[in-house]
């Protein structure tokens, strides 16, 4: 059955349903009606606490890792850079005034099964700028309750660059910019042309070739 023409909701089902069933994320829900961050508490706690982390230590990682993401000194770039070195290599922190520095793990590398993988849909952003309009990014993908992937789909008939343009304008300092600064992956994609992906700031490339009819 030909799928040109197809209203982006039932690809979008289609992908909720390939990460939940296929590759075993927990499905989060719409998240449309819902205050969200790119940091979610409620989720990365659980989480550290059967790592055998204790509230204080905890407290603290999450201190310095909200602390990371949100410095508004520092451009979307470093912001991000500095929330990689913390995912990938955890948060030192001090339990106690003279104690041994311990590190925190934020995900467990050796151990992928270990993580807790969720997507969510329909992930309503508040702007920066409280003169600008939230954004709703169409699938975001969350590891232990921290967000590293966003995905914006398009139906079959709207160019792929729609979405890449979607992902751009997103990242706009007015907007949601705040929000990638712990993201490590942008998608966008329909039917036809398929998937593109980069890192933050980078799809202007990708687009570039996209209308330029480079994409394969």
């Amino acid at each position: 059955m030909s799928r040109v023409g197809q209203i982006e909701k039932r690809t979008q089902q289609r992908i909720i349903k390939l990460f939940s069933k296929s590759l075993g994320y927990e499905y989060l829900g719409d998240w449309t009606d819902r205050d969200n961050s790119n940091i979610e508490p409620q989720l990365l706690t659980p989480w550290l606490k059967r790592q055998g982390y204790d509230d204080a230590l905890i407290s603290k990682a999450l201190y310095q890792l909200d602390k990371a993401a949100n410095d508004r000194s520092k451009t979307l770039y470093d912001r991000n850079k500095e929330v990689y070195q913390l995912l990938r290599y955890g948060v030192k922190v001090q339990p106690e005034l003279g104690e041994n520095t311990k590190t925190v793990k934020l995900i467990d590398w050796k151990n992928p099964q270990n993580n807790d993988f969720a997507i969510a849909e329909e992930v309503t952003v508040a702007a920066a700028d409280v003169r600008a309009y939230g954004k709703r990014p169409d699938l975001v993908l969350y590891v232990n309750g921290i967000a590293l992937g966003i995905l914006e789909l398009k139906r079959s008939t709207v160019s792929v660059a729609e979405g890449i343009r979607q992902n751009l304008d997103n990242q706009n300092i007015r907007f949601i910019e705040p929000f990638f600064s712990t993201i490590q992956i942008v998608m966008a994609g329909n039917d036809t042309e398929g998937l593109c992906y980069g890192v933050i700031k980078t799809l202007g490339e990708v687009l570039s070739e996209v209308e330029g009819d480079k994409f394969d």
